[in-house]
């Protein structure tokens, strides 16, 4: 018999996964299709070619790729913090909006913690909070496919630790009132972490949404999250953002993964920064497509809420929805479908919206509304 024999035992047991993490779904990132006829619209990415001072600040930081990123991220946060007009200190960073997320409820949430958010939303949150051992509190959308922000309130138990608004809703694109948000904050315990989720904010139109940095000065609770892998055209390198208290944003570095956002995505995003201007004539063409989307669909019969983010979205279930993906499919056009609740489509140049209202056109030909 060998040693290792003598150390397992007859019966040779396995090393098993935490029960939270062997039921936890898998994160379904948006179709990606080969070929150049394929208009990939299932992911909610800038479709215009990244700004070219980003790709000129990425190519000089790669000569230096041998080297560690600054874990600090100190420039990058002296950047933003210079754009928004709040301290270094309040500034955290991380890979993507989505890996400051997950520092968030990984630095406030203790086992059998709650975090409330709206649903259906972004699929990464319950992930992200049964990861941590949190439980996922989700409150329906109102019938206007917004936030029922009573209801969200009244979810909230003793248990709570963070609350998600996310504005403009992904996917839905219905933004949040300022007015909305601040009721709400009025009627939430001060101890509850709200966390004003702007993934979209750059392609929404003035004063649609909440002022979240007045809010933020308001109210210590809240804490701004942002990225810049939507409008700022960085969604291969990952990297976004906090804003926060000085305490919470300190707890937040400390809960990140060791140098998790790199070099190049730093000197990406302080380019893009720098940028603002050509980036802000990138969304003024998004959301002129948009609105002339709004406009065709709203005469072929859609009943669609006016969205606030890169993409439109429709309500279908049942066979309406697989036929919908179908008709996608078959024009190869990749869209992302929510099983039991519709598709969000993304919106992209020109031509390939063209592809989409067509599709729409013909569905709608054969549709009852």
């Amino acid at each position: 018999m060998t040693s290792n024999q003598l150390l397992a035992g007859p019966e040779t047991a396995l090393p098993t996964l935490r029960g939270a993490v062997a039921g936890l779904p898998s994160y379904v990132p948006g179709r990606r299709g080969a070929g150049a006829d394929v208009a990939a619209l299932a992911s909610n990415e800038s479709h215009y070619d990244p700004l070219p001072a980003a790709v000129t600040a990425v190519a000089e930081a790669a000569g230096r790729m041998n080297r560690y990123p600054d874990m600090a991220a100190v420039e990058l946060r002296e950047r933003i913090a210079r754009h928004l007009g709040v301290s270094l200190e309040e500034v955290a960073v991380g890979p993507g909006s989505v890996g400051v997320l997950q520092q968030i409820i990984t630095g406030l949430c203790d086992a059998g913690d709650e975090v409330v958010f709206a649903w259906r939303s972004f699929e990464a949150y319950p992930i992200l909070v049964e990861l941590a051992g949190a439980r996922p509190v989700r409150v329906p959308l109102d019938d206007a496919e917004g936030h029922d922000l009573d209801a969200m309130a009244a979810a909230v138990t003793d248990r709570t630790k963070v609350i998600l608004l996310c504005t403009p809703s992904n996917p839905t694109g219905v933004p949040i009132s300022h007015d909305h948000v601040e009721a709400f904050l009025d009627a939430v315990r001060s101890d509850v972490l709200v966390v004003i989720d702007e993934a979209y904010v750059e392609y929404a139109d003035a004063g649609s949404g909440p002022d979240s940095l007045a809010l933020y000065r308001r109210y210590p609770n809240v804490c701004v999250l942002r990225t810049f892998s939507k409008a700022y055209g960085l969604a291969g390198l990952r990297v976004g953002y906090a804003i926060t208290t000085a305490a919470i944003a300190e707890g937040l570095r400390r809960t990140a993964l060791p140098f998790a956002v790199s070099a190049l995505a730093q000197q990406a995003a302080i380019a893009s920064l720098d940028a603002g201007e050509e980036m802000a004539a990138r969304v003024a063409l998004v959301k002129q497509e948009r609105a002339r989307m709004a406009a065709e669909l709203e005469t072929q019969g859609w009943k669609l809420q006016p969205s606030q983010g890169n993409f439109v979205w429709i309500r279908a279930d049942g066979d309406s929805l697989a036929m919908l993906v179908d008709a996608f499919d078959r024009a190869d056009i990749l869209v992302r479908a929510y099983p039991g609740d519709g598709v969000r489509i993304t919106v992209a140049h020109h031509a390939s919206n063209n592809r989409v209202l067509r599709v729409l056109a013909a569905h709608a030909a054969s549709t009852t509304f």
